[in-house]
C-alpha cells in the first residue's frame, strides 16, 4: 500500500497529480472477484449489523441526565456526551471507512466490530467523566461499521436495485436508534446505565461472530494507491462530483435540525409537568418509526427517478414538524405528531441522498459514503452539543425556533441547487444485467 502503480512524471501539476491518483483509484474496483449474489437473509444482517452499530452511539440520549449527575457533568454541557461520540463518527468516518475501498470489507467489518465490543465495555466501566468523554468517542469512531456496511451492501446489489437495498438497510438502523433509545430508557430505569453498554459489548461481539461467517469474501489485486492518498482523495471526490457536495451539505443540515431536536428533549419530559420516567421517554421514542418507513419507500422512489420530488416533500415537511413540537407545553400529544412527521422526512432524505450519490462513481463507494457522512457528523455535532446549551438560555421555544431556521435554511439550499444536480443522479435506474456481470461496477468496489 506503499506506492501508487505507475510514476506521475516529473515536473507534473496539482491536477495531474489528482487525475493519475483518481485514475489509480478506479483501477481498484475492477478485477475484484465478485461475491456470491445479496440475498434477503444477508441484506437484513445487513440490516441489523448496521441498527446494532448505530444503537451504540444513540443509547445517552435519555440517558444523559444520570450519566452527566453520577460522573459530575453539569446539565448545561450533557451534551458534550453526544458531542464526543459525534466527534468521534466524523474521525471513523475520515480515516477507518475509505478502506473499504482498499481492503477486503469483510476483514474491515469484523475487526471494526470486535473493537466497537471493547469500546462499549470500557463506556460501561467508565469512573470519571473524562473517562466516560473518552470512551463515547472510541464508540463513536467505531460505530462507523455501520457506514462500511451500508456501502458494501449498496455494491452488492444489482444496479436498479441499489436504492431499494439501501433503503432497507436503513430501515434497519433507523429501528436500531428508535430501539436504542427505547432499551436505554428501560435499562436505565430496570438496572442502571452501565448495563445498557455491557448488554451491547456481548450482543455486538455476537454479531462480528455472525458477520464474519455470512459476509461474502473479497480478493482484492494489490493495492493501487497507498492509504494517505486514499484518504487525500476524499476531498478530491468532494470538489469533483457536485451532487456529492450538494447532497453533503443537506446531510449536515438535516442532521443538525434533528440533533437540536433529541439532544435536549430528555430536558423537559423529565421534568415537571410531565416527569416523565426513563422508560416512558425511550417507548416515546417509537413515534419515529415513521422513519423506518420513509427509508424504505425513498428508496425505490429514488430508484424510479424522483429523487429531487421526494427531498423537496421531505425537506418541507420536517419545517412542518417544527409546529406541533414547538406545542409541547400544551400537550405531549402534539410533540409525537412532529415527532412522527420529523423523523419521516429525515429519513426520506438521507435514503434519496445516499441513493444519489451511489450513481456517481460506483468505483468509489466506500469514500463517497465516507466524505458525505463526515458532514453528517458535523451537523450532528453541532446540533448535540448547542441545542442544551440554547434550551437552558431560551427554554423549548427557542430549541424549536433554531430547529425551524435549520429546516427552512435546508429547503432554500435544496431549491437553489436544483440546476446544478447533475441528471445522471436523478433519473430512473435502468435495470441492466449486463451491469451484474464479474469486473463491473457492479462488483464490490
Amino acid at each position: 500500500m506503499d506506492s501508487l502503480r505507475g510514476a506521475v512524471p516529473a515536473g507534473a501539476t496539482n491536477d495531474d497529480v489528482c487525475a493519475h491518483d483518481a485514475q489509480a483509484l478506479k483501477s481498484t474496483g475492477p478485477g475484484v472477484s465478485p461475491p456470491g449474489p445479496l440475498t434477503r437473509p444477508v441484506t437484513l444482517l445487513f440490516a441489523v449489523a448496521s441498527g446494532l452499530a448505530v444503537a451504540n452511539a444513540y443509547f445517552a440520549h435519555p440517558m444523559l441526565d444520570v450519566m452527566a449527575d453520577e460522573l459530575g457533568l453539569s446539565r448545561t454541557i450533557a451534551g458534550l456526551i453526544v458531542g464526543a461520540t459525534q466527534v468521534g463518527y466524523g474521525l471513523g468516518l475520515i480515516l477507518l471507512v475509505p478502506l473499504g475501498d482498499l481492503i477486503d470489507r469483510r476483514k474491515v467489518i469484523v475487526g471494526q466490530s470486535l473493537l466497537s465490543a471493547l469500546a462499549l465495555a470500557c463506556v460501561g466501566f467508565s469512573s470519571t467523566g473524562v473517562m466516560l468523554l473518552a470512551s463515547m468517542a472510541a464508540v463513536g469512531l467505531l460505530a462507523v461499521v455501520t457506514q462500511a456496511l451500508v456501502a458494501y451492501a449498496a455494491s452488492l446489489a444489482r444496479p436498479s436495485e441499489r436504492g431499494q437495498v439501501v433503503g432497507v438497510v436503513t430501515s434497519g438502523i433507523v429501528l436500531g436508534i428508535l430501539l436504542a433509545r427505547t432499551v436505554a430508557g428501560i435499562m436505565t430505569d430496570l438496572f442502571h446505565w452501565r448495563t445498557v453498554y455491557l448488554l451491547s459489548a456481548a450482543l455486538t461481539l455476537t454479531i462480528a461472530v455472525l458477520l464474519s461467517k455470512a459476509l461474502p469474501r473479497q480478493e482484492r489485486p494489490r493495492p493501487a494507491i497507498s492509504y494517505p492518498r486514499l484518504v487525500g482523495s476524499l476531498l478530491t471526490l468532494f470538489f469533483e462530483e457536485p451532487v456529492l457536495r450538494i447532497r453533503a451539505v443537506i446531510a449536515m443540515l438535516i442532521f443538525a435540525n434533528i440533533t437540536t431536536l433529541l439532544a435536549p428533549l430528555v430536558l423537559p419530559l423529565s421534568a415537571p409537568p410531565f416527569s416523565l420516567s426513563h422508560t416512558e421517554i425511550g417507548l416515546f421514542g417509537l413515534a419515529g418509526a415513521a422513519g423506518a418507513l420513509g427509508a424504505l419507500r425513498a428508496g425505490r422512489w429514488t430508484d424510479q427517478g424522483h429523487g429531487q420530488r421526494t427531498t423537496g416533500i421531505a425537506l418541507a415537511l420536517m419545517l412542518i414538524a417544527w409546529l406541533p413540537i414547538s406545542l409541547l407545553p400544551h400537550s405531549i400529544v402534539w410533540l409525537i405528531v412532529g415527532v412522527c412527521v420529523i423523523d419521516f422526512g429525515l429519513q426520506a432524505t438521507h435514503v434519496t441522498n445516499q441513493g444519489m450519490i451511489y450513481r456517481v462513481r460506483p468505483d468509489a463507494q466506500s469514500r463517497l459514503t465516507a466524505t458525505y457522512m463526515v458532514f453528517y457528523s458535523i451537523g450532528s455535532a453541532i446540533g448535540s452539543s448547542f441545542s442544551t446549551i440554547v434550551y437552558a438560555h431560551a427554554g423549548w421555544n427557542g430549541v424549536c425556533l433554531v430547529g425551524a431556521g435549520i429546516s427552512a435554511l435546508t429547503l432554500v439550499f435544496w431549491a437553489l441547487t436544483l440546476r446544478a444536480t447533475p441528471a445522471a443522479a436523478t433519473q430512473r435506474a435502468a435495470h441492466d444485467e449486463s451491469l451484474d456481470a464479474p469486473g463491473t461496477a457492479n462488483g464490490p468496489s
